[in-house]
Order: structure tokens, then sequence, then C-alpha cells
């Protein structure tokens, strides 16, 4: 019975740094002003008929703090490249100059940076709520053992221990997104 409880507690901490990986993943494809090619993360572009992501077809490069320029493998890709990124809807104007592919990133409105901080937030949320989810499976599954024989005070123990990770996770959330809104909000 131990076992299956250590078990279940490790399941729903891995689920947990899952939820904290997914943040992570979903902050970086914010920008904050500044040119990264991590906003185009997740782009895919036609090429041959199958779709492929961007990083695949072609190099990604900042070459200065407002700037990112993408350098197909094949010349053919550049039309396809740069309807993938206007198709994204990324607020992003790519510019074709036979070689590259330039998007230059425009500095941010203060009302867009409230709305990214907001949209982050949302983020963070949405990671509290996957952890709430694995922390009701995990006290679930404790008193179902407690139930079929497992001593009570033990079960109050792993209880607690649950709560803490919950609680631990939570505040490492809390500040990831309070560096993302200071990052978002810097001008």
């Amino acid at each position: 019975m131990a076992d299956t409880i250590e078990s279940t507690l490790a399941n729903g901490k891995a689920e947990m740094d899952k939820a904290i990986d997914h943040l992570k993943s979903d902050l970086a494809k914010i920008r904050a002003g500044k040119a990264s090619p991590s906003m185009l993360n997740g782009i895919m572009v036609d090429y041959y008929g199958n779709p492929t992501p961007l990083t695949q077809v072609a190099s990604l490069g900042t070459p200065d703090s407002r700037t990112i320029s993408i350098q197909p493998w094949e010349k053919n890709m550049l039309g396809p490249i740069e309807k993938s990124i206007f198709e994204a809807n990324l607020g992003l104007t790519p510019m074709n100059d036979g070689e590259f592919v330039r998007i230059i990133i425009p500095p941010l409105t203060q009302d867009r940076r409230k709305q990214m901080a907001k949209q982050s937030k949302g983020y963070g949320e949405d990671a509290k709520v996957s952890f709430r989810n694995s922390r009701h499976k995990m006290i679930d599954f404790i008193k179902k053992e407690v139930k079929d024989g497992f001593p009570e005070d033990a079960g109050k123990r792993k209880e607690d221990e649950v709560q803490s990770m919950l609680t631990s996770f939570t505040k490492l959330v809390d500040g990831i997104l309070e560096t993302k809104e200071k990052d978002i909000m810097t001008v």
C-alpha cells in the first residue's frame, strides 16, 4: 500500500513538473520587446507538402535586439516561410529580400505590455489549475487507501505532504510569473 501511495505521489509530482515545463514554453512565446528566435517556436512551414517546423528548414538568428533574421536552407522556401509567419497571426510582418526573411520587432506600447502581462498570468493560472487537479487525484487516492486499511495517521501525513508539494509548486509559478512580468513591463 505504501509503495502505491509513493508511486502516486511521484506521478503527481511528475505531472506538476510537466505543467511547469509547459508554462515555461508558453511564456517563451510571449515577447518582451526584444527579438528572440523562440518567438517563432511552433511555426510550421509547408515543405514539399509536409508541415515542418521552421527551425528544420531555416537558420534563425537575431542580428540586433529588434530584428529576427531567417535564412532558409533552400531559396525556394522564402515564400512558404513568409506565408507561415503571416498565417501564425503573431502580429509580426516578415520582409523577404531574396536572401533572408527579416522580421523587425516593433516597440511595445504600454497597453500591449499590460495585455501580455495579463496573458502570462492566465498561463500561470492554467498551471495552478493543473496542480490542483493533480493534488485532488493524489488526495482521493490516499483517502481510498485509508479506507482499504492504510493507517489513518500515515494517510494524514501523506495528505500534508501533497499539500506542501502544491504550495511549493505554486510559489515556483508565482516566481516565474513575477520575473516574466518584470521582463514584459521593462521598457
